[in-house]
């Protein structure tokens, strides 16, 4: 065996071996995350876990509801997706087709600096600058009514917003790349049947990028379905139904705030909140990628 052959061999032996390892990294994961969640349905039952609406783990006839934590997730990362993908993509749009050097490297290196900053860094900014802002329009909403609890600010407004700022340099950093990888003879022949710019970019380039656009998305949603510690510093921490000015908790924050002091029942029902956090994001990665390759089937 020669020198080349021998060195082509021990490559693709290589990446067969990290290959097997990712897939059962994600096997080994889904397997405990199953054997440790799955406990808590049958102590507590199914119904009363996932569609209760009362969580007082501590009482003496302790509830374990976590049907407002599961909305809460899922209202969050959809109100989050609906604002932070249009203002992402545009963000792209500009910096792929319209921004010249000078600007887009401004831009640029601001999309690097937020995807580098930390998560406690956004919870931080949130609680001192964010929380005040919306506890102002809470009371200018509810003047007068005494029977609302005021959250300080701190509740599901606040933290889609922040959770809409987080997931915006995922969103912009891939969409970014799909676009510039678009031919640019697909743009001339645009160009050249009589499409203006903006109708080539809308009508021809996002199109033919939107693979690479729904990866952002996918990748975006992942990070607002999986964030804690920012989540956890301002939406106030309470299982309320997801309203705009109601304290919240979602499924992640939920774990990080009582895992530390949780025991028994209450502990394995912490993981079944885990187990059901992992569901929708594999659920939510599916859907998704199943969209992407029909998109791509079709402008075949």
């Amino acid at each position: 065996m020669n020198k080349k052959a021998f060195i082509e061999k021990t490559a693709k032996m290589v990446f067969l071996i990290c290959a097997v390892a990712a897939i059962f990294a994600v096997c080994a994961i889904t397997i405990y995350m199953f054997i440790k969640g799955t406990p808590a349905l049958k102590e507590v039952g199914v119904l009363d876990l996932l569609f209760g609406t009362v969580w007082k783990p501590t009482a003496n006839s302790p509830a374990y509801g976590i049907c407002y934590i599961i909305l809460t997730s899922i209202v969050g990362t959809l109100a989050a997706i609906l604002i932070g993908v249009p203002i992402g993509l545009l963000t792209a749009v500009f910096l792929s087709e319209m921004a010249g050097k000078k600007e887009g490297a401004v831009v640029g290196g601001a999309v690097e600096l937020l995807a580098a900053i930390p998560s406690v860094i956004y919870g931080l900014i949130g609680m001192l600058v964010l929380n005040p802002v919306i506890f102002n329009i809470e009371k200018m909403v509810f003047a007068g009514d005494s029977n609302h609890q005021y959250t300080g600010g701190a509740n599901m407004l606040s933290a889609i917003i922040v959770l809409a700022v987080m997931i915006l340099p995922t969103v912009i950093s891939v969409s970014t790349s799909s676009l510039k990888a678009v031919s640019d003879n697909i743009r001339a022949a645009s160009l050249a049947l009589g499409a203006t710019k903006e109708q080539t970019i809308f009508r021809t380039v996002i199109p033919a990028a939107r693979s690479g656009i729904l990866t952002g998305v996918v990748l975006g949603i992942g990070r607002a379905l999986g964030e804690a510690m920012a989540i956890n510093m301002v939406a106030g921490g309470t299982v309320n139904l997801p309203l705009p000015f109601n304290s919240v908790r979602t499924l992640t924050t939920q774990i990080v705030s009582e895992m530390g002091y949780a025991g028994g029942t209450h502990r394995q029902v912490l993981f079944t909140v885990g187990m059901v956090l992992y569901v929708f994001i594999m659920l939510v990665n599916f859907v998704l990628l199943k969209a992407r390759k029909t998109g791509e089937d079709n402008s075949d």
